[in-house]
């Protein structure tokens, strides 16, 4: 076979087409590796990929947050003065957006400002301005409050503190710049409530429901006039229940705790439920504590408002004992077996109801007017919910037999305030 032959110019122009070859292909890679590595850069630092602002990373692939339209409001049922608005038209009481703004649209009318006038009596008059010539007459006391219309002929509910001993008083509706004078109906001084009036008819008036039905940690709205900033609207929660409070060496029973704000000028405006219901008239503040408000109860108002409307004034009822709550020391003092817990008559105060009636110390109460005893408040507040001169079955153990007895409720005196 021949040898081929290859000249000079044949070999360099091979050569030539193989190095040219070599660099198409590098060429080609370098351009898609190039590729490869931008659109990984491109991935890595896209926008929908992570977005970093202020130290806050949302996540790859984030669904946007939607764009959350207010509702629409819808204004209250339009309340006529000549009825009581529905309570259940605020529907279940579950707190909304609005609800506390319908509330007082549709309360905010019946609650009224309260302000009174005492004249100086003649005997503090002549001590207090022994020279008149040169000073002037003595000026009269005012002061203010709260109250609200239970009834549309202008039937009014505030605490007896508010109109105690006024000479005149004043009553600013919201919807009214002419003020009404108004004159006292019934008072309660042991529970501090009022009944007052104001001359008219078709007044808007607020409907009372049951504190019993309330709860601790129920929402309350508060209406009132602190310090004279008239339809103050303050909110909050049922702190607690039952408390018991001394005020000016009275003693009450069974109110509720709010942190609703509760200022001077409150007192006998209405704390209401999320259904718009009366559930208790703020009555006091405590000064050593900052958020703490008390009312009483509904339930204590509707015991005595039929006497109140009807100009009788409520006076304590009461059976003349004191007691002591059950302890292990009583029950080992007094002999009593087979009891851990309950309410024992410590003394009893002679002549009194339950003196007369044939109870005695160291009797333990078991039931009384058909409640079983827990404590002592309990007590206290099932007496002062009866009127003087009702019979109270009260059935006690004594020598560990039970006894009943049948007690005729009198009048208490002022010097004994707590006593049952």
């Amino acid at each position: 076979m021949d040898r081929q032959e290859w000249n000079q110019n044949e070999w360099e122009m091979s050569g030539r087409r193989r190095g040219g070859t070599a660099k198409v292909f590098l060429v080609i890679a370098v351009i898609l590796l190039c590729a490869v590595i931008g659109l990984s850069a491109y991935n890595y630092m896209a926008p929908d990929a992570f977005e970093q602002s202020a130290g806050q990373v949302t996540p790859p692939q984030a669904a946007p947050e939607p764009v959350r339209e207010a509702p629409a409001y819808s204004p209250p049922p339009e309340r006529r003065p000549a009825a009581a608005y529905d309570p259940g038209s605020f529907g279940t009481g579950v707190m909304s957006g609005d609800t506390v703004r319908n509330i007082v649209q549709q309360c905010g009318d019946s609650v009224v400002l309260i302000t009174t006038e005492i004249l100086p009596a003649s005997q503090e008059y002549q001590y207090n301005n022994p020279f008149p010539f040169y000073f002037g007459p003595q000026q009269p006391r005012e002061g203010l409050g709260s109250g609200f219309i239970f009834r549309e002929d202008g039937y009014i509910l505030t605490n007896n503190h508010v109109v105690e001993k006024a000479d005149k008083i004043t009553v600013h509706l919201a919807f009214d710049e002419n003020p009404y004078e108004a004159s006292v109906v019934g008072r309660a001084p042991e529970l501090d409530l009022a009944v007052i009036k104001i001359e008219g008819e078709g007044f808007p008036y607020l409907y009372i429901g049951d504190s019993d039905e309330v709860y601790v940690g129920d929402w309350v709205v508060a209406i009132g006039n602190p310090y004279g900033l008239d339809h103050t609207v303050t909110v909050g929660v049922i702190s607690a229940m039952g408390r018991p409070l001394t005020i000016e060496g009275n003693l009450y029973q069974d109110l509720l705790q709010t942190d609703a704000a509760i200022n001077p000028g409150n007192s006998g405006g209405p704390m209401l439920n999320l259904r718009g219901e009366v559930i208790g008239i703020n009555t006091a503040v405590n000064a050593g504590a900052q958020g703490i408000g008390f009312a009483i109860p509904s339930r204590t108002v509707l015991d005595v408002l039929d006497d109140l409307e009807a100009g009788v004034e409520k006076v304590k009822p009461r059976i003349g004992i004191s007691m002591l709550p059950m302890s292990r020391d009583m029950i080992q003092y007094f002999k009593i077996e087979d009891m851990t817990s309950g309410v024992i008559i410590d003394s009893v105060v002679a002549g009194a109801p339950a003196d007369k009636a044939g109870l005695r110390r160291g009797d333990v109460l078991l039931e009384v007017d058909g409640q079983k005893v827990t404590d002592t408040s309990q007590v206290q507040s099932v007496i002062a919910r009866r009127r003087v001169g009702d019979i109270v079955k009260i059935i006690v153990l004594r020598d560990g037999t039970e006894v009943e007895f049948m007690v005729e409720l009198e009048a208490s005196p002022e010097v004994e305030p707590a006593m049952p």
